[in-house]
Formats: C-alpha cells, sequence, structure tokens
C-alpha cells in the first residue's frame, strides 16, 4: 500500500534516476541537497502507488527547467543586482500554487527521471507531508514539457506556477496545451538565469491515473540498486545496469572530444568517444540537447530517442550528466528500451527521429540488438 524510503532507499532512486536520466534530469549534488535538506527538517518520503490514492485527491508535478551548462560572467553580470530569496523557489511556487487554487495537495508526480528534477518533486511532496505517486510521465528525462504523457493524453498544464530563485513568481493562465507552455516556461526560464521552478498538472488523480507511466520510482530503485550493489561486488557496472534495465552495452571507449553551448534556453552538444577493446577502431558520437538524443557509429546513425542513451564513467564509476565530459575519460553507453508510451504513434510524433530531423522510421534498438549480433560486421 504505501512505504517509507529510507535514505539508503532514497540514494538508491536518485542514482537509478541519474542512470535513466540519460544525461539529463539534474545533477546528483543537487538531488541529495534537497532530500537531506528534508530529512533534516524531520520529514519523511513515503512511497504510494497510483492506485492506491484515493479518489478525489489532488495531484500536482514540480520540476526545474532550464539549460545544463553555466553562463558566461556577461551573463552573470545582469543577475547580480537582483537579490536572492531564502526560500528554494520550488516551496515559494508550491505555497504560491496552494494559495491561488486553494487545494490541499495529496501527493506528487515527477515530470521525468533524473537525478535533481526527480528528488525536487520528492522534496516538495515530503516538505508539504504528503506522498510521492510511484510515476512520472517521461519513464526518462527529456527536454522539452511536451515530451510528456501528459502531452500524448492532451491534459492542459495550466495553470502553471513559476519561482525563480531571485523571489519572482509568475502564473500563467489560460495557456492552450503543453505546446504553448513549454514556449511560455522556457522563456521566464531564459529570463531567470536559465534555471526556473514550475509547478503544473495540479488536479485530482482520478484525471491523470491513466496517462502516467505507473512504477517508475520503483523501477528506478531496482536500478539503483543494481548499480550499487555492483559496485559494491566489483562487478561491472555496465553490464550489470544492462541486464536489469533489459538493455544492452552499446559501446565502450575514451573520450576524445567534446563540445557545450546554450541556445535557446537548452543545452547543445556533441561528444566523440574512440573505441576500446572489442570496439578499438570505431568511434561512437552523440548528440545533445539536454539528454542525449542520437548516437552514431562511425557516424552511421546508431540509436535515436525516445530509446535510452547512457553513460558511465568506468573510472569513478557514476553516470555522466551533461556537460560533464573531460578529455580521456573512460565510458561505457548503455541503451536502454524507451518507455511503450513513447513508442505510440503520438508519442514518436513528439519524441521520435523527426524531432532531432531525422528522415527515417524509429528502429528499436534493443529489439534490433537481440535479433542480430550487432558488431559482427563492425571492421
Amino acid at each position: 500500500m504505501m512505504k517509507t524510503l529510507t535514505r539508503l532507499d532514497l540514494s538508491d532512486i536518485l542514482h537509478g534516476c541519474a542512470i535513466l536520466g540519460t544525461g539529463g534530469g539534474g545533477e546528483l549534488d543537487e538531488g541529495f541537497h534537497y532530500i537531506d535538506k528534508a530529512l533534516e527538517a524531520g520529514k519523511t518520503f513515503n512511497l504510494i502507488s497510483v492506485e492506491n490514492v484515493p479518489a478525489g485527491k489532488n495531484i500536482c508535478t514540480p520540476y526545474m527547467l532550464g539549460a545544463l551548462t553555466p553562463m558566461s560572467e556577461e551573463e552573470e553580470l545582469q543577475y547580480k543586482r537582483l537579490p536572492k530569496a531564502d526560500e528554494s523557489s520550488i516551496m515559494t511556487a508550491f505555497k504560491r500554487l496552494e494559495q491561488y487554487t486553494g487545494d490541499e495537495f495529496y501527493g506528487t508526480i515527477c515530470c521525468e527521471l533524473g537525478g535533481s528534477n526527480t528528488a525536487i518533486s520528492f522534496y516538495v511532496a515530503a516538505m508539504a507531508n504528503g506522498y510521492i505517486i510511484d510515476a512520472d510521465v517521461a519513464g526518462r528525462a527529456v527536454p522539452e514539457i511536451t515530451h510528456s504523457t501528459y502531452y500524448f493524453n492532451d491534459i492542459p498544464a495550466a495553470p502553471i506556477v513559476t519561482a525563480n530563485e531571485f523571489g519572482e513568481c509568475f502564473i500563467c493562465e489560460n495557456v492552450i496545451d503543453d505546446l504553448r507552455a513549454e514556449s511560455v516556461v522556457r522563456a521566464l526560464s531564459m529570463i531567470s538565469r536559465n534555471d526556473i521552478a514550475a509547478i503544473d498538472h495540479a488536479m485530482p488523480i482520478e484525471q491523470v491515473k491513466d496517462a502516467v507511466i505507473k512504477g517508475t520510482i520503483s523501477k528506478s530503485l531496482a536500478i539503483g540498486q543494481a548499480y550499487r550493489k555492483a559496485k559494491e561486488q566489483n562487478k561491472d557496472i555496465a553490464d550489470e545496469i544492462a541486464n536489469h534495465g533489459e538493455g544492452y552495452v552499446a559501446f565502450r571507449g575514451i573520450v576524445t572530444e567534446f563540445s557545450f553551448k546554450t541556445q535557446d534556453g537548452f543545452t547543445l552538444g556533441d561528444v566523440y568517444i574512440d573505441g576500446t577493446g572489442e570496439y578499438v577502431s570505431n568511434r561512437y558520437h552523440i548528440e545533445v540537447k539536454n539528454e542525449n538524443l542520437v548516437s552514431r557509429l562511425n557516424e552511421e546513425v546508431d540509436v535515436t530517442i525516445p530509446d535510452l542513451i547512457c553513460c558511465l564513467d568506468m573510472d569513478t564509476l557514476t553516470p555522466i550528466t551533461n556537460p560533464n565530459f573531460s578529455q580521456q575519460m573512460n565510458v561505457a553507453i548503455v541503451v536502454l528500451p524507451a518507455p511503450k508510451e513513447f513508442t505510440t504513434e503520438r508519442g514518436l510524433e513528439a519524441f521520435g527521429p523527426a524531432y532531432v530531423g531525422l528522415k527515417m522510421p524509429y528502429i528499436a534498438a534493443v529489439e534490433r540488438h537481440f535479433k542480430n549480433n550487432r558488431y559482427k560486421n563492425i571492421k
């Protein structure tokens, strides 16, 4: 019915989310900051399944939206005169949501899986003495608000309450759909030091219960446990994550080139990896828009969204979040299957190969891999 999460459970979940976040979803350090802040305040983290949320109870979806790359010194100057708020921006937004709607909220549903964004949703639930709903709307981390099962099911985001680190709060009413919501909230982020807290989809559970991906927090817990135990037992973390995530290890090698930039409120980048071991004499290229969206093997398209392209640092044994690469970093690439909700016609229309400019059909990489020996013809 309900599980009270221990600090170890929370650590496993966040590490699982950082892996499933495919380079996005925020930094683990920030996620643990929120978790420990709530624990220090004497709060508990209670996980409950969608099916066990009583009818009529209100839920909401809190998250942070912005770019992952740091701002330049010149860009930072424009914000120096603004005072910093004492309260976290996500709690400013949540309290304003309560005032605006006059409602109490039973719990939160994550907008995506990631080291920080998942924790932020957990933090709001804990601080409000509410519940974490065992679900999310992406099954991974994603660049835009429209990359969600809310959007696929035409559930409107508005009203949307946003707040930034300067204490400025914005209420967005009458936003026609999530496509417009992405433009509005992204613009607010761009004038908020590329980082804004937002809460949307505030409504009774019965309006969203069939429009979310159920059990994803439990899945993240299982992936995180497998990752932790692999480290404890000196097993290969890439192999263990691939096995538990029903995927495969796509590549291993050394990072030789990478570049990142902020454009239109997103972090765009490219990472090049020269193969080692059985992958020697081959090159892997990952294209980034906040998350890892496309990979190429010897410049031929290998994996595309919505499949998960997960990067692991095999020296520090940690998941890699963008843009945190370094020269000569020893990495492994694990590919995991896309949530089935994203492989529908509506899902692929929003977050398939066409989104990254590829004129090709989506091919499920994991299915392809297990149907044939993917590397047998590599020279």
